[in-house]
Formats: structure tokens, C-alpha cells, sequence
């Protein structure tokens, strides 16, 4: 936590009390900062001033762009559509191996180079043909009532909305935050709190707490990524345990993704992800009960797949971000046996492909 000697701009936040020794409390996340006068919180994002809470980078973001669904990565969500990507700075986690780490660690403001009110992005949205919106790149539970508000405004135009995030938020704000969410990715970056606690800055359980609450209590689609890292957390053990609490607490049914770690940030000295430690987590995750276990950050066709998990027949057959074949009716049921595939489904037509269109807002639109 840091303090500012200047005014600190910002608009009113949320979820926070005062404390008897002067201070105000942020109540958002397990991190429960505590803040004097002109202090910012680890996230750096919320901030005390005048004796409030601030959110600094309302209505600021740090670029726009369209992506394909799957990118984010969603798999059962609408495949084959495009979303408008977007985030702000800062993160509420430390990760030692952040790959978005110039701007999730950004502590300089003046990187939110396009201002945008929830309308201009849902109109963005709009006119360029995207499905949904993803609150991205840096973790949306800091900038929490900036991707309500857009949320909002989305949905008024039939826009979809997404979360990308790491699940780092306490249940009150969150029970919230996720009644606007149509879809999330959260990522459990591993399944042991000497993880969370050493290389980011965090604890397991309130992320498994999270991950239920959506998974149990609202209509938000879930999927999950873990970004496997080698000696770190890739044992089998680990993996198992990992996937029979998947298949128990929230069902066969949530897809799984494991992603390949690429040395950056503050682990740049380990190797790569082989593909064949992201094969054998999905392995496992499938002998769990899983019916939906995808690899990512690789080229690996199998991993890509969707299968019917009747009929064990291909439903959606992709290489990286393109769809090559899509087998299921308008309702997301199996064009070869029927069955209901688990996700958020619709017409499919021509997919948008691979491609990433940087788009500009108009300042103070």
C-alpha cells in the first residue's frame, strides 16, 4: 500500500467501512486493506481520499480489442462469436508469473490511454459485431463497479457480458458482481494454499468459495483455467485433487482448461510447458469424470476438441482459435445422438476466426 502526495482522482467505490482509528477498510477482497488518508490499496487502483473510498480507473482503460471467444478462453460459450476485450491496471493478486504483468502491475495511470463510458462500450460492442464484452487483461473485481455499470449497458443492448478473473473477491460483492456476469473464466492457479500464499500473494479457499457461489447460486456460465507450471504444480497428486473437487463441488460439467506457462515476469527462469504434462493433466482430469478438458497455449488439435460425452463423437473441432467442423443444432444438442452439450449456445454461422482487431474509443465518449 502506498500513499500519494497529491490528489488522488477517482469516482465514489463500494464495499468499504470506516474503522475507529480514521482509516476505511475495503471490503471487496480477502486482502481487506486498510487505508489512511491518500493511501492507495495493494491493488492500487482503490484509494482513500477525502475520507472515501475511490475507484481510480473508472470509465479508463488500458486498449480495446476484438477477440475470438475462445481466447479468453471459452469453449462452451458461444463458440465461434467475437468478443470486445478490455481492462483497466492494477491487480488485487502479486503473481510471480504474470504474463500480463505490464499492466496488471502497472503503477503508472497514464498507460489507461482510452476513456470510455459503459455506453460508448456497449455501442463499440455493438457496432463492430461482438457477441459479449470481457472484462480482461488485468482482473475485473478491482474495477468491479466500472464492469457492473458496463454490464448494464451491455445487457440493454442484448450484449453479452465476461469476466476473466482470478476469483480474489469476498462473497457479498460477489453475489453481485456475477448476477451481471453471462459467462466467467476463473483461473484456480493450483490446488494448494502454500501456492496462492508464496507465489500469489493469496489463500485457495476463497477462490473455492467463489467458484461454488457461481457455479451454484447464479445463471453465470463457468469454465476454468490452470496454467500449469512446471515442478510448481503440475504433480499428479496435485492434478487429481484438483479435478475430483471440479467433478464433486461444481460437476462433470465445467469445463477445464490447462494452459501452457511461458517463463515471464518474475519466473523467467524456468522452463516452457511441454505438451505432454498439459496431455497428462487432461488425462486425469477426464478419468475424474470431466467432460470437458481442453489444453491451451499449445497447438494440440485433441485438446481443442469438443466431444459428445454420450456418444464420444466430435461436436466442435477447432485448431487454435479457428473452428474447423460444428456439429450442433441451434440448441447445443449433438447433431449425431441428440444429447445436450453443457454451455451457452445459439445459431452458428460463419466463426470470426483467429483474427484480433484493435478498436479505438472516442475519448469521453
Amino acid at each position: 500500500m502506498e500513499r500519494s502526495a497529491d490528489p488522488i482522482a477517482g469516482v465514489a467505490a463500494r464495499w468499504w467501512h470506516r474503522l475507529d482509528d480514521g482509516r476505511i477498510q475495503c471490503d471487496l477482497c480477502p486482502r481487506n486493506c486498510r487505508l489512511h488518508e491518500g493511501q492507495r490499496a495493494a491493488c492500487f487502483v482503490r484509494a482513500m481520499q477525502g475520507g472515501e473510498m475511490l475507484l481510480t480507473t473508472y470509465g479508463r482503460s488500458s486498449g480495446f480489442c476484438i477477440d475470438p471467444i475462445e481466447k479468453k478462453p471459452l469453449n462452451n460459450f458461444y463458440p465461434g462469436s467475437s468478443v470486445l476485450s478490455f481492462g483497466t491496471a492494477g491487480c488485487n493478486l502479486a503473481c510471480k508469473f504474470c504474463q500480463n504483468w505490464d499492466i496488471s502491475k502497472s503503477r503508472d495511470m497514464d498507460r489507461l490511454m482510452d476513456d470510455a463510458t459503459p455506453q460508448a462500450i456497449a455501442r463499440a460492442a455493438q457496432k463492430n459485431g461482438a457477441r459479449s464484452v470481457a472484462f480482461t487483461y488485468n482482473d475485473p473485481v478491482i474495477f468491479a463497479e466500472y464492469a457492473m455499470d458496463t454490464a448494464d449497458a451491455c445487457h440493454a443492448l442484448d450484449i453479452k457480458t465476461v469476466a476473466v478473473t482470478a476469483g480474489y473477491m469476498h462473497l457479498e460483492p460477489a453475489r453481485e458482481f456475477y448476477s451481471k456476469m453471462d459467462a466467467a473464466n476463473v483461473d484456480l492457479k493450483a490446488f494448494t494454499d502454500d501456492f496462492y500464499v508464496n507465489l500469489c500473494g493469496g489463500h485457495l479457499q476463497p477462490v473455492l468459495d467463489i467458484l461454488a457461489m457461481i457455479h451454484h447460486d447464479t445463471d453465470c456460465w463457468l469454465e476454468l483455467t490452470t496454467l500449469l507450471i512446471p515442478g510448481k504444480n503440475d504433480a499428479d497428486d496435485e492434478l487429481k485433487a484438483l479435478s475430483t473437487w471440479v467433478a464433486k463441488e461444481l460437476g462433470p460439467d465445467v469445463p477445464l482448461h490447462f494452459t501452457a506457462f511461458h517463463p515471464d515476469w518474475k519466473l523467467d527462469n524456468l522452463p516452457e510447458t511441454p505438451l505432454a504434462t498439459l496431455s497428462r493433466a487432461r488425462r486425469i482430469a477426464m478419468d475424474a469424470g470431466l467432460h470437458y478438458v481442453y489444453t491451451g497455449n499449445v497447438h494440440d488439435k485433441s485438446g481443442d476438441r469438443t466431444n459428445c460425452p454420450a456418444c464420444g463423437k466430435p461436436v466442435i473441432e477447432r485448431d487454435w482459435y479457428r473452428i474447423l467442423s460444428y456439429e450442433l443444432d441451434a440448441g447445443g444438442h449433438c447433431r449425431h445422438c441428440g444429447t445436450a452439450i453443457a454451455g451457452r449456445f445459439g445459431a452458428f454461422g460463419k466463426a470470426f476466426g483467429p483474427q484480433r482487431i484493435p478498436v479505438r474509443l472516442h475519448a469521453g465518449a
